[in-house]
């Protein structure tokens, strides 16, 4: 899979692991909009952590999908709970191949490609505390305008 990268026009041939990433982040996005969420990848929290792709609808619900392309990536990633603070509802998004009984039964789970998504398991509500959802939804909204700037900019 050939992708663009907005900072150079340049195109690169991705490994497989990125590839597959690439296309849930992708269907991940498209199911966001679907949802009625605005979609932001790679958003980086007060913590340090940055979640996949994070949504914010237009009620201020947070949403978090952690990406997952194969099963070494699930199983190497031990920081995901973490996450759980940061939103109100939270998904693991994976492929069609992917073996799902892998995914806790507690959180959300999303079947994704490049095309789409579809929410095959509906996350419980978390209830992000009042503080932290302003805070999430401003950094949301700075990050989305700079990024925004920045692609303007370039081009």
């Amino acid at each position: 899979m050939a992708i663009r990268f907005i900072n150079t026009g340049e195109e690169s041939e991705l490994p497989d692991d990125e590839s597959r990433t690439a296309e849930i982040t992708r269907g991940v996005c498209r199911l966001f909009l679907d949802l009625g969420f605005a979609p932001l990848c790679e958003l980086t929290l007060i913590t340090g952590r940055r979640v996949d792709v994070a949504g914010l609808n237009k009620k201020g619900e947070l949403i978090v999908a952690e990406v997952k392309s194969s099963i070494p990536d699930f199983r190497a990633d031990n920081k995901w709970t973490e996450y759980l603070d940061h939103c109100d509802r939270f998904f693991f998004a994976v492929n069609a191949e992917f073996p799902t009984e892998l995914i806790p039964a507690d959180v959300g789970l999303i079947i994704a490609d490049g095309y789409g998504g579809t929410v095959v398991r509906e996350s419980p509500t978390l209830k992000l505390a009042p503080a932290r959802r302003k805070n999430l939804t401003l950094k949301f909204a700075r990050v989305a305008a700079e990024r925004l700037t920045t692609y303007l900019d370039e081009g």
